[in-house]
């Protein structure tokens, strides 16, 4: 039976959840942890590993940290901030979109511009697409390889160039409602939970008759015995700095005038400011809602429940009007990448629907049960 969380709306059919006895998600109890956090003893925790930079030997003097770097709202906050409010110099490094729009080229040369250096990484597309197609069949989730890239590539140019930090966005497990394997990863970024709860195994064992070990190299993470030549940390930013998608959207939107957005909202959600930067993320999330009953608005209204910006009602109504919306916005353009047409698609798409949470109502799909019923 499917039951959602008391203060929030999020349903136990997401992955990893957990409600306690009063039927609360963890993610919501995090965001009270939140709210009695002392956020300014963690930005003195903060201020703490940017004084020990200068006592770190052998380390790149021109860089002083990596941001793993969309060009979105998130990632383009963080780089604004260590480099006008903490007067460092990021190095800003993109694992290209699958699909890459417009609005994502925008934001990454307006940041460009404002003064920071850019390495945009494109893998081999045949490789990619490959990649991409067999997951989308295996998994119901066409971004595998691409989370395992932005998880790896940022972390081999931090040693290759020697530069000591690299700094991650939110620690998802703990900000949305997961499984945290030791309390540490709130912190420093675990390359075993991101294996077990983002990625699923090891790049190295997609090796097949189409792709071999060398083609898989932007995707696998660096070696025990790279990080023995120069140590590099992987730190998250929500561990310092309280997070917030919205506050991270006013704030880019206040100091980069030209920061673009999607004019009215995006595809089943009613927030037009999260995730833009990727054709392929509209199916992506629509894929959630199949696998696991919730939708995009949902997701977005949680978020914004735990940081005290929408009531649980106005989220109800969010769900309904919008959580079940197909997107259609890029879509050809994801059946093109994807290699099939909508009959296979939807095919594709109904091996991975959960029948423990949808069944056929009037010849159509619904779910058996809503938090708006």
């Amino acid at each position: 039976m499917v039951e959602f969380c008391k203060t929030c709306i999020m349903p136990n059919s997401r992955p990893r959840i957990s409600f306690d006895k009063n039927g609360i998600c963890n993610a919501c109890n995090h965001s009270k942890d939140k709210d009695k956090t002392n956020w300014e003893l963690r930005k003195t925790e903060f201020l703490e590993i940017l004084s020990n930079l200068k006592k770190i030997k052998n380390r790149n003097k021109l860089y002083d940290c990596v941001v793993p770097w969309s060009g979105g709202k998130d990632s383009s906050s963080i780089a604004h901030k260590l480099k006008f409010d903490y007067g460092l110099n990021p190095l800003l490094v993109t694992f290209s979109p699958l699909i890459p729009n417009e609005i994502g080229e925008h934001n990454r040369k307006i940041m460009s511009d404002l003064g920071f250096d850019t390495i945009l990484f494109k893998p081999k597309e045949n490789i990619s697409k490959l990649l991409s197609q067999r997951f989308f069949k295996e998994r119901g989730n066409p971004k595998v390889a691409w989370d395992a890239g932005v998880n790896s590539f940022p972390m081999k140019i931090a040693i290759e160039y020697k530069i000591p930090y690299v700094f991650y966005a939110e620690h998802g497990e703990s900000e949305y409602g997961g499984l945290m394997l030791n309390k540490e990863s709130l912190k420093r970024r675990d390359l075993r939970e991101v294996i077990e709860h983002q990625i699923g195994d090891f790049p190295q064992n997609w090796v097949n008759e189409k792709i071999n070990l060398k083609d898989l190299a932007p995707y696998i993470y660096p070696e025990n015995e790279e990080f023995d030549k120069f140590k590099v940390e992987a730190l998250y930013f929500s561990y310092f700095f309280k997070w917030s998608m919205l506050e991270n959207f006013e704030y880019i939107k206040k100091n980069v005038k030209k920061f673009k957005t999607i004019k009215d909202r995006t595809d089943g959600t009613f927030t037009n400011f999260d995730s833009l930067d990727d054709k392929i993320d509209n199916i992506y999330y629509y894929l959630q809602f199949v696998k696991f009953g919730f939708g995009r608005a949902t997701r977005d209204s949680c978020r914004m429940i735990q940081n005290k910006q929408m009531t649980r009602d106005e989220a109800i109504q969010k769900a309904k009007k919008y959580d079940n919306e197909f997107p259609n916005t890029y879509f050809k353009d994801v059946l093109n990448f994807l290699d099939i047409n909508q009959n296979q698609f939807d095919e594709i798409v109904n091996l991975h629907r959960n029948e423990e949470i949808w069944e056929i109502k009037n010849n159509a799909w619904s779910l058996k049960n809503t938090v708006y019923a």
